[in-house]
């Protein structure tokens, strides 16, 4: 844990580091391709709706020795519909059959009373309509149109609309893959799930925010010097909020791990693996996204800009200038001479920038290029 501080506290300060935004087309092709892959399983094979969606009828029964099986095969032979059944405490277990119509239910209900040799009015039988999944569905859509509507408000008005563009775009990503994951493993789809998909976007802004804050901050007065470019200040705020942010989602994960793994698996509890798989395909899709697709978009965007352009060219040539003012002086200079202050020569490629704090901070008194103390000897 120590050396996980210490490398925080050297990213945060600038003295190593990763250039993300300067490989931003190999992000871009992965989450594309991730993207393309969650679009075919959807087209594909679809999403498997729930009966609060599709419509249906669920039948819960009382203490039985009949097996889950048995109780499936019943139910599917008579409604003509796939069932799921589910065991439930003290032997008694819940049987869903969705698209069932009122007559066939009626019907289900019988030959499951018949198979479990208990009375009709002892199986509890719970009938959706279609049209109420239809009003559940449309609420969801509009819950997240108003969310998406206004966080690109809040952002546009506390940062700028491209930030606040690259986060939608990141949200839009999160989303998508979430979606291509159910329709791939065939979950079932829930108000629960519905849940987890609007709680996962909170997720994924929060660590968005974090580095914009960041960057808004490190991209103050850009203009004015000559040191860096946008995408390197870019790059410079992303380390320095990397480690919370992977810590963050490690913390958010472990107990979402826990009701998936744990809940949903050997628990067998439906409800928790309708939510739980929402949340931990969407907070590892949200942090993916915070650190390889937003911040790389906002310098992307940025760096379109007519003042950005200008500002990188400066850069170019105080770099070239102060190359070539290295080379014609090598042999001359002593070779441990470095330059002190903002303004005077720097290693500011990109290789390069990643240290720069540390190189350019005075020795110790006993380093070797310390100044001479004056003393005689």
């Amino acid at each position: 844990m120590s050396k996980l501080g210490t490398i925080g506290a050297r990213l945060y300060r600038g003295e190593v580091g990763y250039d993300f935004v300067g490989k931003r087309k190999i992000w871009y092709a992965i989450s594309i391709l991730i993207t393309i892959t969650a679009i075919v399983g959807l087209a594909v094979r679809g999403l498997n709706m729930g009966i609060e969606f599709s419509g249906g009828a669920v039948f819960t029964t009382p203490k039985t020795s009949v097996s889950a099986d048995q109780a499936k095969q019943t139910a599917e032979e008579f409604s003509g519909h796939p069932a799921i059944v589910q065991k439930l405490g003290d032997r008694t277990l819940r049987i869903q059959v969705s698209e069932l119509t009122t007559e066939k239910s009626r019907t289900t209900q019988e030959a499951l009373a018949k198979k479990l040799d208990v009375p009709l009015d002892k199986i509890n039988t719970d009938i959706v309509g279609p049209s109420w999944g239809d009003q559940i569905a449309n609420k969801a859509w509009m819950g997240l149109g108003i969310f998406m509507v206004l966080v690109v408000i809040y952002l546009a008005i506390a940062f700028e609309w491209r930030m606040a563009l690259a986060a939608l775009v990141a949200l839009v990503h999160d989303l998508t893959i979430t979606v291509g994951v159910y329709a791939l493993v065939g979950f079932e789809v829930t108000p629960g799930t519905v849940i987890g998909l609007l709680t996962i976007l909170g997720y994924s802004l929060y660590d968005t925010v974090v580095v914009f804050d960041g960057l808004k901050e490190g991209a103050k007065d850009i203009t004015k010097q000559t040191r860096w470019t946008y995408s390197e200040i870019a790059n410079r705020s992303l380390n320095a909020t990397l480690v919370r942010s992977i810590n963050t989602t490690v913390v958010a994960l472990l107990p979402v791990a826990g009701l998936l793994f744990i809940g949903g698996g050997f628990l067998g509890a439906g409800m928790l693996n309708d939510i739980s798989l929402a949340l931990f395909v969407g907070l590892a899709a949200g942090a993916y996204s915070s650190i390889f697709i937003a911040t790389p978009l906002v310098a992307d965007f940025k760096e379109r800009d007519p003042q950005m352009k200008a500002l990188a060219k400066r850069v170019s040539a105080k770099r070239a200038a102060a190359a070539a003012k290295g080379e014609s002086g090598a042999e001359s200079e002593p070779r441990d001479a470095e330059p002190r202050g903002d303004e005077g020569p720097e290693d500011d490629s990109p290789a390069g920038l990643v240290g720069q704090r540390a190189r350019t901070e005075p020795r110790g008194r006993g380093g070797r290029g310390g100044r001479p103390s004056g003393k005689r000897r």
